[in-house]
């Protein structure tokens, strides 16, 4: 893609520091999947939900997720195409791609607050990814009884497979196999969010990655992050790089690219479509 001088000059600067780095973190937002094509409004979101649409008002797939829908076999009819076009019927996205062949070959580490299994489609390494805000390929427990999550893609398939008039059939609404209690995408939108024993190793994981690095080149780059969740990775990112004079930062996203004065001389901010990594 074409892009002005300034931002090549952040790009070659880039370029240069990952080359240097000992390690890369990798902080990612909403951001990135969007840039990859994983939108949630507009053409995408007509495709797979005017139905939806024309009879709830509804405008975008993430409001939608909100909706005070009247009963469970409305929610699960909006819920499995949700997690169907987000999660499992994804085409390519050369992004990520492009974003995995960046640390090949290196250190590296994996924090990000997206859901929609992106990274491991890539190639990503499991083992080297955190993704702290849940996942929509596992439903839990509603209550929650108990911190296990389960598998949905054969339940999210039959649901939106059998759906009729924006219904599933009641039989198909997913029910916790100990207690009974309507199952839920785990996805933390509040205290209920289920952290199983993988989501605790995968915490451990980062934790022991970035003990790892400290007094070494680490990069921290940092993709698609707003300030609707900062102090999961904008706000740490910002205190590591304050404190080891060793760590770098990059931040990339459009009309959201800045970085505290403290660390200015060891940051670059790109102002720019993720897609310009492609270039690097």
């Amino acid at each position: 893609m074409q892009v002005n001088g300034e931002v090549r000059a952040a790009l070659n600067v880039l370029r240069q520091w990952l080359r240097e780095a000992d390690g890369v973190l990798i902080g990612a937002g909403a951001g990135l999947s969007t840039a990859s094509g994983m939108t949630y409004a507009g053409e995408r979101f007509e495709r797979y939900f005017a139905d939806f649409r024309k009879k709830y008002g509804i405008t975008d797939m993430y409001t939608g997720g909100f909706y005070p829908f009247a009963t469970p076999e409305e929610y699960w009819a909006y819920w499995s195409r949700m997690i169907l076009c987000n999660r499992y019927d994804v085409p390519p996205q050369p992004l990520y791609a492009d974003l995995r062949a960046l640390v090949e070959g290196k250190n590296y580490f994996v924090l990000t607050t997206n859901v929609d299994h992106s990274f491991q489609r890539a190639g990503f390494d499991k083992a080297r990814l955190f993704y702290t805000q849940g996942d929509y390929g596992l439903f839990q427990c509603s209550v929650p009884c108990h911190a296990r999550t389960y598998d949905n893609e054969e339940a999210v398939r039959a649901m939106v497979k059998e759906q009729k008039d924006l219904r599933v059939p009641s039989s198909l609404l997913p029910r916790c196999p100990r207690c009974g209690a309507p199952m839920l995408p785990n996805l933390r939108s509040d205290e209920t969010f289920v952290e199983d024993e993988g989501w605790h190793a995968a915490c451990a994981r980062y934790e022991a990655f970035v003990r790892s690095m400290e007094g070494k080149k680490l990069l921290l780059l940092e993709l698609g992050v707003g300030m609707n969740t900062p102090g999961i990775i904008k706000f740490p990112f910002w205190r590591m790089a304050a404190q080891d004079a060793a760590f770098r930062y990059v931040c990339v996203n459009r009309g959201e690219a800045y970085a505290p004065g403290e660390i200015a001389s060891r940051a670059i901010c790109i102002d720019a479509d993720l897609n310009v990594l492609s270039s690097l």
